[in-house]
């Protein structure tokens, strides 16, 4: 069963996220020597990042064991408005002294099938380079969710979410007629701590049933969370969480 954690506001629930992020970092370096995380972008991550920007405890961390990488992007340029990457760049690392090599980001300005298989392979070369058959293990996957069930970019009766080989696909995306790349559920999956980020009273609907509803993870993707040995983790903050 997921652990579900609910705050008052979006302001808490960023610094909540801000320090769940830090505190598994934290523990990561502590247990093997680094940490690997997936964001997530959207509007509600980008307040958690921009604490962790300025956190007493973040600004303690070894940033040269932290590795970065990205749970979707958009195809488009990193410094498009709508890149996850260049959100995240603004947000985030340009205020930490993470070394380059360390931000792994998805080259979304190349041909969305290129980008995707550019971006599997950085993640085998990363994670498993000598047994490629092994899944991908980030140390946290932070995902956000739309109101319509979708997470990552695995949208409503995408071919994706039976995805079973690759860690990584391209889609396009019809709700808003744009390509995306996406983690797969396997590599999601895989991870040793996944937390969802939610906010808003338009998603309350959609977290009860994702939470608490029938399995029909096709209609609703986020439902195809379940991580095989990791921990799944909602953090909610009181509207969103209003019908759970």
């Amino acid at each position: 069963m997921p652990q579900i954690r609910i705050y008052p506001d979006t302001e808490h629930l960023a610094h909540a996220a801000a320090e769940h992020l830090v505190t598994v970092a934290v523990s990561s370096i502590d247990d093997r020597g680094s940490f690997s995380v997936a964001l997530s972008g959207g509007s509600t991550p980008r307040p958690a990042y921009e604490q962790v920007a300025t956190m007493e405890l973040a600004s303690q961390l070894d940033w040269s064991h932290i590795h970065v990488f990205w749970g979707d992007e958009r195809c488009v340029a990193p410094h498009h408005p709508d890149s996850n990457y260049g959100m995240a760049r603004q947000a985030l690392l340009d205020h930490i002294p993470i070394p380059t090599r360390n931000v792994h980001r998805v080259l979304g300005e190349l041909a969305p099938d290129e980008a995707a298989s550019r971006y599997e392979e950085t993640l085998r070369q990363f994670f498993s380079p000598e047994h490629e058959g092994e899944p991908v293990t980030f140390d946290l996957v932070l995902l956000g969710m739309g109101t319509d069930g979708h997470t990552a970019s695995l949208f409503s009766r995408s071919e994706l979410l039976a995805e079973k080989r690759r860690w990584v696909a391209s889609d396009q995306v019809d709700q808003t007629t744009g390509w995306r790349v996406t983690l797969t559920p396997p590599a999601i999956n895989a991870a040793r701590q996944v937390t969802f980020l939610v906010s808003g009273r338009a998603k309350a609907k959609t977290v009860q049933q994702v939470i608490r509803g029938p399995r029909q993870s096709r209609l609703l993707p986020a439902q195809i969370v379940r991580p095989k040995s990791g921990n799944l983790t909602w953090l909610l903050d009181s509207e969103a969480a209003a019908l759970v």
